[in-house]
């Protein structure tokens, strides 16, 4: 089946063409049919599969078909959780509709507001945001929908994660009740499903893949070594296997800083992103890691849904997240377009509790591996033989109100949260100490009783600006 086939009209192919493509994707074979016929969708891919052009490539033969957009009107809103994924998108629709006479604009935090709201002031046709510059746009009277056709939420799931819920919740209700809605996600928990029943009515319902499953041509390996070692085995690793582009995640901010200004000092060209970073920071830390300037990028989660890097071979965890369904979204940066990739996890015997969690999300056991020289004090433990399907995490989140992932620590330094916990100390910083956790992060001596996280306040301030998680405004 060919792009023309699926009923797109000769521009959009050719910039389908023009960008390498040739036979659509199987979330693009189902589900750009189901737009074009103006039904909603409630669409569950794998990252890297296409679903961005599964949606906006449909979104432009329909907006080119009516009338442009009037001053201050938007005629389809792309919500994304983040600077990273917002940009990705945009560009990626800048590109499909250069044929096309509309206008497209990509508004976020972090950068000026004063150029945002002079594209805006001649109106668009296609606005991808973030929902807190949205919002501040709105509030400014920049921004109007009562011209609004289309609404897409692209990484639904990654919204609730970051604490977007109430956000997403008040755009609703600004958005005209008739409308086209599309929620497309690598993953649909329950909480999503709860979320889609308030916004898509009777939709098409699209997967390509078990939900929370990992790609195919990503392979996945385990290696066990102490806390303590692990910035040792990352050298060790990139120097014996003389990887090149690599993504290394890191849990926390200091870490990931610390990761990096080890890895240059072993002569490895590395960058640290995330989220306390600024956006032209981020933007060139991207920019050196796709031209090859640098190795190694050491991201947050903040990155691990809005990078897309062409042909990424190597994804390392050299922490696991808190939350199972991260793993997927991290892995899945390599391995896209059918391409093939290696994802690598240094596991260190107070992660097992968060290892178990992913092997029963993803439905599979991973080989613990040993490397010579690198032999852990401490045995992670295996998951027990029979894999049970978790609540998903977001269930678990339910009753955190929907709050912000920033928190303040008492020294009123930001935070950065993904999911149950926020972790304060840096897994892979670089310092000696002593692994002295004999278990899963259960029995961590330097956990607290008691709920961590009871006295934090969401991070939207009353003060006019609002702040979203993890820098991403």
């Amino acid at each position: 089946m060919s792009f023309s086939q699926l009923g797109l009209i000769p521009s959009l192919v050719e910039s389908v063409a023009a960008e390498g493509y040739q036979t659509p994707s199987p979330i693009q074979a189902k589900a750009i049919p189901a737009v074009l016929a103006g039904k909603d969708v409630l669409a569950a891919a794998q990252t890297g599969t296409g679903k961005t052009a599964g949606f906006s490539l449909p979104i432009l033969q329909k907006l080119n078909e009516g009338q442009a957009a009037k001053p201050k009107q938007v005629r389809a809103l792309v919500l994304t959780p983040t600077r990273e994924l917002a940009a990705q998108v945009g560009a990626s629709i800048a590109r499909y509709g250069a044929g096309l006479k509309l206008r497209e604009a990509i508004v976020f935090g972090g950068v000026s507001i004063n150029p945002q709201i002079s594209k805006l002031a001649r109106g668009v046709d296609v606005l991808v945001a973030t929902p807190g510059r949205l919002i501040d746009l709105y509030n400014q009277n920049a921004v109007r929908f009562d011209s609004l056709e289309v609404l897409v939420l692209d990484e639904a799931d990654r919204m609730l994660d970051m604490g977007f819920i109430h956000d997403i919740r008040r755009i609703l209700k600004l958005l005209p009740a008739k409308r086209q809605n599309l929620m497309f996600s690598a993953t649909f928990s329950k909480d999503i499903r709860e979320l889609a029943k308030t916004i898509v009515n009777d939709p098409v319902e699209v997967s390509v893949a078990a939900e929370n499953t990992t790609a195919e041509r990503v392979k996945q390996r385990i290696i066990t070594v102490d806390k303590k070692k692990k910035p040792d085995l990352l050298v060790h690793l990139l120097k014996e296997n003389a990887w090149h582009q690599v993504l290394a995640f890191s849990r926390t901010k200091h870490g990931a800083n610390r990761l990096a200004t080890r890895l240059s000092s072993e002569s490895i060209p590395a960058v640290a992103i995330h989220g306390n970073k600024s956006q032209n920071a981020r933007t060139k830390a991207l920019d050196d890691f796709k031209k090859g300037k640098v190795r190694v990028m050491v991201a947050t989660d903040i990155a691990a849904r809005g990078l897309d890097i062409s042909k990424l071979p190597y994804v390392i965890n050299v922490d696991l997240p808190n939350v199972p369904e991260d793993y997927v979204h991290r892995i899945g940066r390599t391995g896209r377009a059918g391409e093939s990739g290696e994802a690598i996890s240094l596991v260190a015997a107070d992660e097992a509790k968060q290892l178990q969690d992913i092997e029963r999300l993803i439905g599979q056991k991973l080989t613990r591996e040993v490397e010579d020289g690198f032999e852990p004090g401490h045995d992670v433990p295996q998951t027990p033989a029979q894999i049970r399907t978790p609540k998903p995490s977001s269930q678990r989140r339910r009753n955190r109100g929907g709050r912000s992932n920033v928190a303040k620590d008492g020294q009123g330094k930001t935070t950065e949260r993904s999911g149950r916990s926020s972790s304060r100390g840096d897994n892979a910083s670089g310092k000696p100490g002593r692994n002295r956790s004999r278990s899963s992060t259960a029995n961590n001596p330097n956990r607290k009783p008691g709920n961590a996280n009871s006295n934090r306040k969401p991070s939207d301030n009353r003060s006019g600006q609002r702040s979203e998680p993890n820098g991403n405004r």
